[in-house]
């Protein structure tokens, strides 16, 4: 199976339906960037509940709400309010890298800390009417620190364990550390979904290779970097430019009706460029004219007018 990891600002709602829409059964589920319980407001976080409303969210994706956050009572609210609008699984960030994030104790902060998970843990799954599923990373400052949260983990009723195989400190640069992974997966009793740095279809079939009890893997950054991935992967799908052009426009006309003011579209616009232009066959210097418009009608202009020229 192939899912669509979360990421904040990038795989909502929107972009969900878009990709499906454009390329259905190509991904088979998704995690929704999640709704934070910063600070224990359960209300900030139910604000953000449009993403996954489940009448939103019929003709996109299938989609599992993800919850940031280590106030228990509030989780567990939380979760069970999505419960009784459909939800059969919640996924719980404990991998997030944000600095701002890993400061509290959220998200990938938390993980140096085993009693506090074991303690959340204690309290939430007893109480929880979803089931619960978690997505992690090796650790926050050493990958060493997965493995005192190894025993804790197996003691709870997980549905998967999601593993992003960095350092919340390393964000997103160096190497995925797949030599700890391999330490990592026979340990877990839970089923392992990797996720991580898997942008062609060549690194797929390595980690197949080097991982075959891995059955499921977490996508993000290379389905922006390349939208025909998935199609790559399950059905060596050929190149396919008209494909890439027409989802491409239909992501940039659906930024355009969303209801936020014209400065905020042409950022997000602007967000997605800087990843998917790598799909295309166009020049560094006919990419950056994009990013350096500077209003929102020449940011679209010029983003058509590169388009309509390839």
């Amino acid at each position: 199976m192939l899912i669509l990891a979360p990421m904040q600002g990038l795989t909502e709602l929107m972009f969900r339906k878009v990709y499906h829409q454009c390329f259905p059964g190509a991904i088979d589920s998704s995690v929704s960037p999640f709704l934070s319980l910063t600070h224990g407001n359960l209300a900030d976080a139910w604000k953000k509940i449009d993403d996954v409303l489940p009448e939103a969210n019929r003709d996109s994706l299938p989609v599992v709400p993800q919850i940031l956050g280590k106030e228990p009572l509030e989780f567990v609210d939380l979760a069970n309010r999505l419960h009784s609008i459909g939800y059969s699984e919640i996924n719980w960030n404990i991998g997030c890298p944000m600095r701002r994030v890993t400061a509290k104790h959220r998200g990938s902060g938390i993980l140096p800390h085993p009693d506090e998970v074991r303690s959340i843990l204690d309290y939430i799954l007893p109480r929880l009417q979803p089931a619960l599923s978690v997505k992690m990373r090796l650790g926050l400052q050493s990958p060493d620190e997965i493995f005192p949260l190894i025993p804790i983990l197996n003691d709870y009723p997980l549905l998967s364990v999601t593993i992003h195989p960095r350092t919340g400190r390393q964000q997103y640069s160096g190497q995925v550390d797949l030599d700890t992974f391999q330490r990592v997966l026979p340990l877990i009793r839970h089923k392992v979904i990797y996720n991580g740095d898997i942008c062609t279809p060549a690194d797929y079939r390595h980690l197949r290779e080097r991982f075959p009890q891995v059955q499921d893997f977490m996508i993000g950054r290379g389905i922006l970097f390349d939208p025909l991935l998935p199609l790559r992967i399950k059905h060596n799908h050929p190149d396919d430019l008209p494909a890439t052009l027409r989802f491409i426009l239909a992501l940039t006309e659906a930024i355009d009706r969303l209801p936020i003011r014209e400065e905020s579209r042409m950022r997000k616009t602007k967000e997605y460029w800087c990843l998917i232009r790598r799909s295309l066959p166009i020049t560094e210097q006919q990419s950056t004219t994009v990013l350096h418009a500077q209003t929102p009608a020449e940011t679209r202009a010029r983003l058509h007018a590169i388009l309509e020229a390839i």
